[in-house]
């Protein structure tokens, strides 16, 4: 499986998938935990990526 389509997408969408993620985190908290949990997780996985992604395009 290559991910070569994931080279051409900017650090900011990555930023932006996880703010969606920490917003629907939070409005889903009440009604399903589990989901609270995977859509965290999934935030913390998108924003790590941009990081990564801003740090590999500076240097």
């Amino acid at each position: 499986m290559s991910f070569s389509s994931l080279k051409n997408i900017p650090a900011v969408a990555f930023y932006f998938a996880s703010v969606i993620c920490f917003v629907l985190a939070n409005v889903l908290r009440d009604s399903s935990l589990s989901f609270y949990y995977v859509l965290l997780v999934l935030g913390i996985g998108f924003f790590f990526m941009g990081v990564l992604k801003r740090l590999r395009t500076k240097q």
